[in-house]
């Protein structure tokens, strides 16, 4: 398999809102984390840092621009791979642990991480059997309630446990924009990791359901509306119901 270059391995798009959407193009779309990057007033917010493999903040310059909190939607490895590349780290206190310490097993990196996953290779001297997340101790934890504070922007954190149970969406109520980790998002769930929980889930999905969001920019796929919201959840719920 070929490799890429470290300057094509991120694609940045600017939406609307203030909000910029990174990737990594050359992992395959289900493998593949969005980074929201969100711009403040006094400081700007990451939800999400990809899988590391390439550094962030070097090829991403956006990133070193002003201060910045590099939010965690939850601690598996293609969610904090850069985390370590700044200086404030927030996640939620459920998964702190995984921050600090991020062992291949703990972060999902086993089983997932393989070439398969890729459709280039990231650039030498990466290889998929020494993959390692580096430690990035959180500098706040974070807990049901708490706002993130970009001065003229206020995201609260919404605890969805289910998909890991650390996992937490950032809500907005002034623009209705919620970033949602991987808890909801377009493709498909997953809720088989071995930290997952079934009820745990179910609740989580309840809450979100009548949350009055405008657009919702999830963990994977392509951000959607409050219409696509509501249809996604519905027929999860109702899936696990019958």
């Amino acid at each position: 398999m070929s490799r890429a270059t470290p300057q094509d391995w991120y694609r940045i798009r600017p939406l609307s809102d203030g909000v910029t959407w990174i990737d990594e193009p050359h992992i395959q779309e289900f493998y593949r984390c969005n980074m929201w990057h969100i711009r403040g007033r006094d400081r700007d917010m990451l939800v999400d840092s990809g899988m590391g493999v390439v550094p962030l903040r070097q090829w991403v310059p956006l990133l070193t621009e002003r201060l910045l909190d590099a939010v965690a939607s939850h601690t598996h490895f293609d969610h904090i791979g850069a985390h370590h590349e700044f200086p404030c780290r927030l996640c939620h206190e459920a998964e702190a642990h995984f921050l600090q310490n991020p062992t291949r097993a703990g972060i999902l990196a086993d089983p997932y991480v393989t070439d398969e996953i890729f459709d280039t290779l990231p650039p030498q001297p990466y290889l998929s059997a020494t993959y390692q997340v580096k430690a990035a101790p959180a500098t706040r934890l974070l807990v049901d309630g708490d706002i993130v504070d970009l001065g003229d922007r206020h995201f609260e954190v919404i605890h969805t446990p289910g998909h890991s149970p650390g996992g937490i969406a950032l809500w907005e109520a002034a623009s209705g924009i919620l970033f949602s980790g991987d808890i909801v998002y377009d493709g498909p769930l997953i809720e088989d990791t071995y930290h997952a929980n079934a009820a745990d889930y179910i609740r989580s999905m309840r809450r979100l359901y009548d949350l009055p969001v405008r657009i919702v920019h999830g963990g994977h796929f392509a951000s959607f509306d409050r219409a696509r919201h509501r249809q996604i959840i519905r027929a999860w719920l109702d899936a696990h119901d019958a």
